[in-house]
């Protein structure tokens, strides 16, 4: 394959204490209530990030059968996981909030307000309804209008639909999201001080805020069920800002990674390679029992790190055993709504 295919934002991993409170708050309120995997192993292939060390963790992978991506709820059980040592403010370097797709943002605020508190419902620079809550753990979450579903549902909202990410120097940042992940729609491109970030820690500031789609429908196996993404840069002008994960291992708390469901790794390390951000892990091969594939990192230019997962085998239906070989499917074939479909009979039920 020459030319890589991404299927869609996957998922954003949440590092946290205790991975069972943290699916429980993000399944019943949020909706993210189909386990992928519930595995506890040794992450033996970060260590570029784990200090040199292979370090034992467990980890859930939960979607949203309406759309969107998931949520990969993380735990070290070899250590604690470690919260930043700093009150981690909008435009520190990093990944700063998750973004929910909603199709009824009145109905979401409503539904959030019960148990959790929210910010009002305000407008973005492009005039579309949202609002931004933390969850229980310190996470910023914000909550997007959407008309991009793949079923109905249950829940008030969808699946992740991106993320809100802090940049040092947002030029060199809309590249890097551009070339190598297809973002190259810029909705806005605006700089000056929100009413609409009023609720977030450290706002009361200068920012300049660009919000970028991808012009190309998404292809690939999960693309029908993953649907369109959005990233939005945030520059803070003339403050200091932190790196979020300064001094921390990926896996300590926070949101640790922003992955893309790929096909084509091989074609997608060489296209790294030659934009200068060469994969800084390399899995090969690998398979966890529910889920096997082949994933990789690559850092943003600020160091946020990037995964990406090319699935080889998916759990369908585990009561009957039944697993998918994609490696024998057509690389940009969509799978069958049914199939995908069929997946949510593996829900948790509140």
């Amino acid at each position: 394959m020459s030319e890589p295919l991404i299927s869609g934002i996957q998922q954003i991993g949440i590092g946290n204490t205790s991975v069972y409170d943290t699916w429980e708050w993000y399944r019943k309120n949020l909706g993210m209530d189909l386990p992928v995997f519930d595995e506890a192993a040794e992450a033996a292939l970060m260590l570029p990030y784990t200090e040199g060390q292979p370090r034992s963790r467990h980890a859930i992978l939960a979607l949203n059968m309406m759309g969107g991506g998931g949520a990969e709820i993380w735990q070290y059980t070899s250590r604690v996981g470690q919260a930043a040592k700093f009150d981690v403010k909008l435009g520190d370097l990093g990944i700063f909030a998750a973004k929910f797709k909603s199709p009824n943002i009145a109905k979401s605020h409503q539904a959030l307000s019960n148990n959790n508190k929210v910010s009002e419902i305000a407008k973005t620079p492009e005039g579309k309804d949202h609002f931004y809550l933390y969850d229980p753990f310190g996470n910023p979450i914000e909550v997007v209008e959407s008309n991009n579903w793949f079923g109905k549902g249950i829940s008030h909202s969808g699946g992740v639909y991106g993320a809100v990410i802090g940049v040092s120097n947002i030029d060199r940042s809309k590249d890097f999201y551009k070339n190598i992940l297809g973002f190259d729609v810029v909705v806005y491109d605006t700089q000056g001080k929100y009413d609409d970030f009023a609720y977030l820690d450290g706002s009361n500031q200068e920012f300049r805020r660009v919000l970028l789609r991808h012009s190309k429908e998404r292809v690939g196996p999960f693309s029908k069920l993953l649907g369109s993404g959005e990233i939005e840069l945030v520059q803070a002008i003339n403050k200091e800002t932190n790196k979020i994960f300064k001094d921390r291992m990926w896996g300590d708390l926070g949101y640790i990674h922003l992955c893309f469901d790929i096909v084509g790794m091989d074609a997608l390390r060489e296209k790294c390679k030659q934009a200068n951000c060469p994969f800084t892990v390399d899995s090969g091969d690998f398979d966890m029992g529910e889920a096997a594939g082949h994933f990789a990192y690559i850092e943003d230019p600020d160091g946020a790190l990037i995964e990406f997962v090319e699935t080889h085998k998916v759990p369908i239906l585990k009561k009957i055993n039944w697993y998918l070989d994609l490696k024998k499917r057509p690389a940009g074939k969509s799978l069958p709504r049914w199939m995908l479909k069929a997946m949510g009979l593996s829900r948790v039920r509140n």
